[in-house]
């Protein structure tokens, strides 16, 4: 390697450990609840979304309930993007006239995208209409995230109280990982 490729690697080496603290700091403030300085923005927002979807936010979860939570979200968001894949002929936006996806493209689409996994067996511009594209694998790439997010969050929680007993809330997780952290940083990639 030339003298570019190890400078690349220094500079690359030295910008993450420059990120990782204040980063890493942000992050156990948006874990913990704290004010950030999103705050006045965001924090209307989540409350009307806790109040919309019946969250609430100061009640915790044990091990059992917020890997429930996880599971249905998981299972609710697989559903809902294979309908998507299947029934894409009948959506909107679909301007080229895609068919929908056969029923094992669709599981397999579907499982990858849950799971953060992004598999694809297909050309996604031949394949999917701007509908599927947009509103299916495009929000799965934003929550499946932030549900992997969450997990780092409840085990963080777990190894710091020596216990399992309270894990944090996966609904409070997924929103507030979703508008402090994806959202602003999707905010920024756009521009």
């Amino acid at each position: 390697m030339n003298w570019q490729g190890w400078a690349e690697l220094a500079l690359t080496l030295v910008a993450t450990v420059l990120c990782a603290v204040p980063l890493g700091l942000y992050l156990a403030r948006v874990w913990t609840g704290e004010r950030t300085w999103l705050d006045p923005i965001l924090r209307p927002v989540e409350g009307g979304l806790y109040r919309a979807l019946g969250v609430e936010p100061g009640k915790g979860q044990n091990w059992l309930n917020y890997a429930g939570a996880l599971l249905a979200f998981s299972a609710a968001s697989f559903v809902g993007l294979y309908l998507i894949l299947r029934f894409q002929t009948l959506l909107p936006l679909n301007p080229q006239g895609f068919d929908g996806l056969s029923s094992h493209l669709a599981f397999n689409t579907a499982v990858s995208f849950v799971s953060n996994t992004n598999w694809q067996s297909y050309v996604p511009e031949q394949t999917l209409s701007t509908f599927s594209q947009m509103a299916g694998l495009t929000t799965q790439n934003f929550l499946s995230a932030a549900a992997g997010m969450a997990v780092a969050a409840a085990l963080a929680r777990a190894f710091a109280s020596h216990r399992g007993e309270s894990l944090g809330n996966f609904w409070v997780d997924l929103t507030r990982i979703s508008l402090y952290v994806l959202l602003p940083v999707v905010f920024v990639m756009a521009l």
